[in-house]
This record gives C-alpha cells, sequence and structure tokens, in this order.
C-alpha cells in the first residue's frame, strides 16, 4: 500500500474518558417555580436570618441552638420531628433562638450514602431532580410549620435550588480549607458557621471567616442554569464553630479561650458555637448532654462568646446500619451518625433554657 493512500482519520477520545452520563436538570428558576415559597416563607426566613445575626453580634441575648436529625432520609419522620420541635420552641423562644437541621448532603471520608439530593430514593439511583424537589418540598413544609431551617452546604450549586429557604448554614470541617467553599460563602445570603478542621486546628476556619467576609469572583451558575463569573460583597454574618478534632474535644473553657484570643488577633467578632457531636462527643451519642453541661457552665460563669450549641437529635436514639432494604428501618432512627433522642432533646435543652436566667434578670 503506498504510503500517501487514505486511511479513515481516527479522532481519539480525551474528554469524558470515565464520565457514563450526563442528564440535565431543571435549572435554580425552574425548580423554584415548581416548588415555590410564598411571601409569607420569605418574610419568615428573612426574619430568622435577621433573629440570627443579631445573636451572632451580640444585638440579642438568646442563644442560637441548631437542632435536629444528623440527616433527613425519611421526611415523614422528619416533619414529625419538626412538628415536636415548633411546640418546644415556642414554650423555649424566649431565651433560646431553635433552628432545625434539614441537612440533605452528607460529605464521605470514603463511601456511603451521599444524602436525601443525592439519592432521595435510598437504593443508589441517585436521582438528583427529584431529591432537589423533595429538599425544597420538605423545607418548605417546615418553614410553613414556623420552623426556621439549618443545613451543611456541600456542593457549591446546591445553594442556588435551596438556598432561599435556608436560615443558617454550615460548612464543615473536610470543606473549611476549600477555597471554592469559602468563595460560595461569600455570596450566600444567610448566616453561616466554619467547622475547625477535622485535625483540630482552629487556623482554617478563622481564615474562611476572613475570606468569605470579602468580596469575591469565582465560576459558578447562574438561576438560569449559565455558567457564570459570579462576583460577591461578601458574606459578614460569619461565625466559628468548634467541633473537636483527632487529638480530641475542644469545648473546654481552655479551649474557647484560646479560640476567643485568635478571633480578636484576627479582628474578626468573638462569636462560637459549641457542636456537642462529632469528636466534642467522642461520636457517642449520650455524650452530647455533657457537652452541653459545659456549655451552661462556661455561661454561668459569665462567657458570652458563645452564641449557640449544636445537637444531634433524633426521635429514637442510635443510629443504624445502612444500606439494607428500606423496609426494615426503624422510624425515626438516624442512618448516618448516632443521635440523642426526643426525650433527652427536651430535657437538655429545657436544661440550657434555665441556665440563661441570669442573662434576662
Amino acid at each position: 500500500m503506498s504510503s500517501d493512500s487514505h486511511t479513515p482519520s481516527v479522532q481519539t477520545k480525551v474528554t469524558d474518558v470515565n464520565v457514563l452520563s450526563t442528564n440535565p436538570l431543571p435549572s435554580p428558576t425552574e425548580l423554584r417555580d415548581r416548588v415555590p415559597k410564598t411571601e409569607e416563607a420569605a418574610q419568615f426566613v428573612s426574619q430568622s436570618r435577621e433573629e440570627i445575626e443579631h445573636i451572632i453580634f451580640g444585638d440579642d441575648s438568646r442563644l442560637l441552638v441548631i437542632v435536629g436529625p444528623c440527616s433527613i432520609h425519611d421526611v415523614d419522620a422528619g416533619f414529625e420531628y419538626a412538628t415536636r420541635l415548633k411546640k418546644l420552641s415556642d414554650q423555649l423562644t424566649d431565651r433560646l433562638c431553635i433552628v432545625m437541621r434539614a441537612y440533605f448532603e452528607k460529605p464521605r471520608t470514603s463511601l456511603g450514602w451521599k444524602g436525601l439530593i443525592m439519592d432521595p430514593d435510598l437504593d443508589g439511583t441517585c436521582n438528583l431532580e427529584r431529591g432537589l424537589e423533595v429538599a425544597r418540598t420538605f423545607l418548605n413544609r417546615l418553614i410553613d410549620l414556623g420552623v426556621p431551617t439549618a443545613t451543611e452546604l456541600l456542593d457549591p450549586i446546591t445553594p442556588q435550588y435551596i438556598g432561599d429557604l435556608i436560615s443558617w448554614s454550615a460548612i464543615g470541617a473536610r470543606t473549611t480549607e476549600s477555597q471554592t467553599h469559602r468563595q460560595m460563602a461569600s455570596g450566600l445570603s444567610m448566616p453561616l458557621g466554619f467547622k475547625n478542621s477535622t485535625d483540630g486546628s482552629m487556623t482554617a476556619a478563622v481564615n474562611a471567616i476572613k475570606a468569605a467576609r470579602q468580596r469575591q469572583t469565582f465560576l459558578g451558575i447562574n438561576r438560569d442554569g449559565t455558567s457564570s463569573a459570579v462576583t460577591t460583597r461578601g458574606n459578614p454574618n460569619c461565625h466559628l464553630v468548634v467541633r473537636g478534632g483527632n487529638s480530641g474535644p475542644n469545648y473546654a473553657p481552655e479551649f474557647i479561650r484560646d479560640y476567643e484570643s485568635q478571633l480578636e488577633m484576627a479582628e474578626l467578632k468573638q462569636a462560637i458555637m459549641v457542636d456537642a457531636s462529632h469528636a466534642n462527643s467522642a461520636k457517642k451519642h449520650e455524650n452530647q448532654p455533657k457537652v452541653i453541661d459545659s456549655v451552661i457552665e462556661q455561661i454561668k460563669a459569665g462567657n458570652h462568646s458563645i452564641i449557640g450549641a449544636m445537637v444531634e437529635s433524633n426521635i429514637n436514639a442510635g443510629n443504624q446500619k445502612f444500606p439494607q432494604p428500606i423496609p426494615n428501618l426503624k422510624y425515626g432512627v438516624s442512618i448516618t451518625d448516632a443521635c440523642i433522642d426526643w426525650e433527652t432533646t427536651v430535657t437538655t435543652l429545657e436544661k440550657l433554657h434555665a441556665s440563661l436566667a441570669l442573662r434576662f434578670v
């Protein structure tokens, strides 16, 4: 065969080599139109965010309490929990600002269920469109009930779909060091807490707060789902969340005093939330009330930098293995981190409420 003979051209594939499929999702605007919020809901979210801002900056002496299931996997059980929480909140609202955990995205160290948005049917099919719709519908139900909502925002696109229904959010220990999440946080409309790194270090969280307060420009999407250069003004309503680390808990008074100094040196508001779960409880749910007991003692001793606490709580205690057949799942029991039960939650929050009496004399 001559060297100049024609052979079919073969294009070497260098794009999407490991991508199996790409399924278009509705734009944020389309989903918001499909699952709209009322004007009353918008006013409720705005008011609850303003109340949280006043707590962070000391204008409101109440304690911010972020409480609820580690993650939402059963929306009916989640709504029953919210109904109970609403009644308890109404009884304690003079001293506690109670916001319910509605966590739909779960960071995984290796493998595991990634949350209701990613896998709403709990079967590995990863129906993201349904997950986003279920999450938005659930948030609307809570707001209609009069329960403010809190979540951890993991994927930087998620806020465009559900952020308008969130009163407080967290940036987790695994993502506090992420530039992407610091940029995202700078444009979020709600107050939020940055958790210390998994190694227990507070430096990354302090730096994250400083970064999120500044104007940022980054790659994102707009409400129509179009890739965009997003420029933000910066989010001034950020604070620290201490959750322990690899070396153990970090909620004791000596740790809190050290973090106060770090915040002061960084010229940031001394506003600290204590997460009673994770490493602070040694991942044992029964230890969470002990962490709250320390918060109570510090408040009684005159501490004013602790502006809030976080508790993982569910209808029933502990957690259960997952995956397993859905009919076998126990009602009101976490499939992620273990939680304290409802009765313990009531006792713990009532005790916390009583400890604040001197602030309101």
